[in-house]
């Protein structure tokens, strides 16, 4: 694929400037080896073969394993289809690199069970927020993430009748206008699952930090647009594109099922402009606040694990991927570099075209807790949830918790207070509190059925109301100790035997102590009976959070896992709220890879 045109009249005006390359993190053993394969000097590099040499590979090679995200794994093929035929040896050996396509999200979650070791050595997702989402709880394979081998902004694609209704190319939008632009029914609007596509979730981001700087009740209006696209969702980026009407005749363009414009990255839509023909392209609009990139950050897989030869090849991979030609292939495949530049010709073969400011430098990566807070936000807005909450209210939670005046209960009740504003009135939630001996011979007791929070009650209101009230009024019972096992098996019984087909169905169990109820059910025998009562057909995983110093996040975190929850850490109840949302995203995705 060659050079392509250059938008309009700056044909002649070639490569603008650009964005100062990102800062990255990049970690210290990597930095090492660099540092002294560049101290030690050229001499010493061709004695250990870092270097391509002329002579035959006789050796056996060393043999590197990389899984890249589908969209840059040919480009990185071809890049790695050199090295034998250019003879390009790792200490004396030829380099030999095989190059698998995987889906990045299944990778991540992968790498964050840590069943199996994994078969590769270096993994190029495209986002690096995939790296946050392979650590999981820190108990999976590490990963050490290095620069950026390419990048690629986030763009909204329209087929050439819809983006003309919106002024292509000369009107420009932030992407909350755009989005509100595009209307309930004026544009149809498709886009990947933000759950699996690093592309559809950095967008969901960017629309959220867009409409708030509008001010207002943007947690509203981003909660509509997560709505519309769930409508039209795909489960990745490659089917969302599969979604667009495929000619420009009025009775494809008019079929609903069809849409009109697609959040999608400019290299996926490069690619479809090169496959398609006249009104088949699409053209980009690129929002003037900017937009995160895919970043495709070069990582290493267990690094401790691998072997010295192993370690260097991939270093030496890495260097090649970041030379003059490497960086050629990229852009015939239509990705920018690294740090976000690009020349105009690849822009127009994406669809891009002047005033569109497809030059405007890049938005601030998101953080991991803004990340989190959007998946939870779309966890819950797209599929209505079915929680049962079981509180801890035995005497230990009146403990103070340091620097905030308060009791943990009193924490707690504020940040279940909180978590409720998130949820909508098609929510169905519940409370059960539990000690030990609080109801007869029962460790437990239900406050609220689980029902939906718009439903009206007795007496007036609504069930969220009276959630709330129950919630304020959650209180420590003096003396009381942890009957938290007989509360688990009994909770999890009736939230398993009231579950709600096409509801996010999940137990929600706090806790700031372990088991202290000695006529209980045994651990062993809690989690034989989990076990027995779990059916995949009919999912409630167990949210465990262990709030404070006295709580055993290990024997919640094992209890869960039966059930395919998790257990979680908190050390201030103020916390409960983010790590609630982060836990029905991480338990939600779970149920979908395992329905897979």
């Amino acid at each position: 694929m060659g050079r392509h045109s250059l938008p309009d009249s700056h044909a002649a005006e070639g490569r603008r400037d650009h964005p100062s390359p990102r800062r990255r993190r990049r970690t210290v053993a990597i930095a090492t080896l660099l540092v002294l394969t560049v101290a030690t000097g050229t001499a010493v590099a061709a004695k250990v073969g870092l270097l391509s040499f002329s002579r035959s590979c006789e050796e056996s090679a060393v043999r590197l394993s990389v899984v890249a995200s589908p969209d840059i794994a040919p480009a990185v093929r071809s890049i790695a289809e050199q090295a034998p035929e250019e003879e390009l040896r790792t200490d004396g050996r030829c380099l030999v690199v095989e190059v698998l396509a995987r889906d990045s999200h299944k990778v991540a979650e992968s790498l964050a069970a840590g069943d199996e070791e994994p078969d590769f050595q270096v993994w190029l997702p495209d986002s690096e927020l995939w790296l946050e989402r392979a650590k999981g709880l820190g108990e999976g394979i590490p990963v050490s993430p290095s620069d950026s081998v390419a990048s690629s902004p986030v763009a909204l694609a329209m087929v050439p009748s819809a983006s003309q209704q919106l002024g292509w190319p000369e009107k420009t939008y932030s992407w909350a206008e755009l989005v509100a632009a595009l209307g309930s029914d004026r544009v149809r609007l498709g886009a990947a699952d933000p759950a699996r596509s690093a592309t559809g979730l950095l967008a969901l981001v960017g629309i959220g930090a867009s409409s708030a700087r509008q001010g207002g009740d943007s947690d509203t209006r981003v909660a509509r647009t997560a709505k519309v696209l769930a409508e039209r969702m795909s489960d990745g980026d490659a089917q969302v594109l599969e979604t667009l009407a495929r000619s420009t005749s009025g009775a494809e363009e008019g079929n609903p099922k069809r849409n009109q414009a697609v959040l999608i990255s400019e290299q996926a839509a490069f690619a479809h402009n090169a496959e398609a023909t006249g009104g088949g392209k699409l053209d980009l609009f690129y929002p003037q606040d900017g937009t995160p990139l895919l970043d495709y950050p070069y990582t290493l897989v267990n690094e401790a694990g691998l072997s010295v030869a192993e370690s260097r090849a991939a270093l030496r991979f890495m260097t090649l991927l970041g030379d003059a030609d490497a960086r050629a292939a990229f852009a015939e495949h239509g990705f920018r570099a690294g740090d976000g530049s690009a020349e105009d010709s690849l822009v127009a073969a994406a669809g891009g075209r002047k005033p569109q400011p497809y030059a405007t430098p890049a938005a601030e990566a998101p953080s991991a807790k803004e990340l989190q807070e959007t998946l939870g936000m779309w966890t819950i807005t797209v599929q209505s949830a079915r929680l049962t909450t079981v509180v801890d209210a035995s005497a230990s939670m009146a403990a103070l918790v340091p620097g905030r005046g308060q009791s943990r209960m009193d924490v707690t009740k504020e940040s279940l207070i909180q978590a409720l504003g998130q949820f909508t009135p098609n929510d169905e939630i519940g409370l059960w509190e539990f000690a030990t001996t609080l109801d007869g011979d029962k460790d437990y007791r239900r406050l609220m059925p689980t029902k939906r929070l718009g439903d009206p009650v007795k007496g007036g209101g609504t069930h969220r109301e009276k959630l709330t009230a129950a919630f304020a009024g959650l209180q420590p019972l003096p003396g009381g100790a942890t009957g938290l096992y007989d509360t688990t098996l009994a909770s999890y019984k009736e939230a398993r035997s009231t579950f709600v087909k096409g509801k996010f169905n999940a137990l929600v169990i706090l806790t700031d102590g372990s088991n202290q109820d000695e006529r209980s059910i045994s651990r062993s025998g809690l989690i034989a009976e989990l076990k027995e009562l779990r059916d995949p057909e009919r999912p409630v995983p167990v949210i465990a959070i262990a709030v404070g110093p006295d709580a055993d996040r290990d024997e919640v975190a094992e209890i869960a896992r039966v059930t395919g929850g998790d257990g979680y850490e908190v050390s201030d109840p103020a916390e409960i709220q983010a790590v609630i949302l982060q836990a029905i995203m991480a338990a939600g995705q779970n149920g979908l890879a395992a329905q897979e």
